[in-house]
């Protein structure tokens, strides 16, 4: 397994982030968390016991408890600090479902497998805890996030050293997110993609949002050299001149991937066996049918 992110400097940089506690910069979980409470409040399903993995501010629990949908539900994280006295949290790393096999019926995470190096190893995780016919839902960042900011970070320094170094964490395409689901074992599996796009009125608006959402750079091949003020001066104007709008203020996009899997049961719906169709293709679409000549040899 590959170690991508540095996942010490991961958590140092969500507790600074809580203990900054920027309320305007959390406008990205606060979407997600309804989302994911919309997406469960369509289910025609009671969750008698739900888990919020690793959700920060707990949004996503709260507005799963306003579904009237779930009973119980669970905040998982890393630090107690991200609970309180009448919201205590469950203590586990970002890598591990604190969770006995299936003795749990909704499992949700907003916005924290992006900073996995196993992620497949958390989904199996998933699957492992949730009872048969359980819900796993999961919000993760996309390809395309963050798309402006990587290429002004590297076309500054291209300028200014003749090199570049990642500043950026990569981000998962939503096919490779549903070959998880499917890898997992998980049963109709789905993953789609929404984009927002958020203005600013310059780059350090946004850099200063990142670090208040913990998402400050904790790549484990990050330069460890210290960034002078003219390299983020230049990124800004190069921000201004590519991203920017007739107003003056430039766009950051977030592509977030909304993956959805149940755990098998016998009483969800299976795909029919080929030629177990009792009615041809052509009669439901009332067309008739021709044979085709191959042009080709057979062997």
């Amino acid at each position: 397994m590959e170690i991508v992110f540095d996942q010490s400097l991961v958590e140092a940089h969500r507790r600074k982030a809580l203990r900054r506690a920027d309320p305007k910069a959390t406008f990205l979980l606060d979407i997600v968390a309804q989302e994911l409470a919309d997406r469960v409040s369509v289910v025609d399903r009671y969750f008698d016991r739900a888990m919020e993995l690793h959700g920060y501010t707990g949004a996503a629990a709260a507005r799963l408890a306003e579904t009237g949908k779930v009973g119980t539900i669970e905040r998982v994280e890393t630090d107690e600090g991200f609970g309180s006295p009448h919201a205590p949290v469950t203590i586990a790393p970002l890598e591990r479902i604190p969770a006995e096999a299936q003795t749990v019926n909704l499992l949700v995470s907003p916005l924290s497998l992006h900073l996995t190096n196993d992620t497949p190893g958390v989904f199996i995780q998933a699957r492992r805890a949730l009872k048969p016919d359980g819900l796993f839902l999961a919000a993760i960042p996309g390809s395309g996030t963050l798309q402006e900011l990587r290429e002004c970070l590297l076309s500054a320094e291209a300028e200014l050293t003749g090199g570049a170094s990642p500043r950026v964490v990569p981000f998962a395409d939503v096919r490779d997110m549903g070959g998880l689901l499917q890898r997992a074992g998980f049963a109709l599996p789905v993953a789609d993609a929404e984009t927002y796009t958020v203005r600013y009125d310059s780059l350090f608006g946004l850099l200063k949002d990142l670090r208040a959402m913990g998402m400050t750079n904790p790549l484990k091949a990050r330069s460890r050299r210290p960034v002078p003020r003219r390299f983020f001066l230049r990124a800004a104007e190069i921000y201004a001149e590519h991203f920017s709008d007739p107003d003056g203020r430039v766009r950051a996009t977030f592509s977030i991937i909304y993956v959805s899997g149940w755990a098998p049961h016998e009483s969800q719906q299976k795909p029919l066996k080929p030629g177990s169709a009792k009615q041809r293709l052509s009669d439901a679409l009332g067309v008739s049918e021709h044979a085709l000549k191959g042009s080709g040899k057979q062997s």
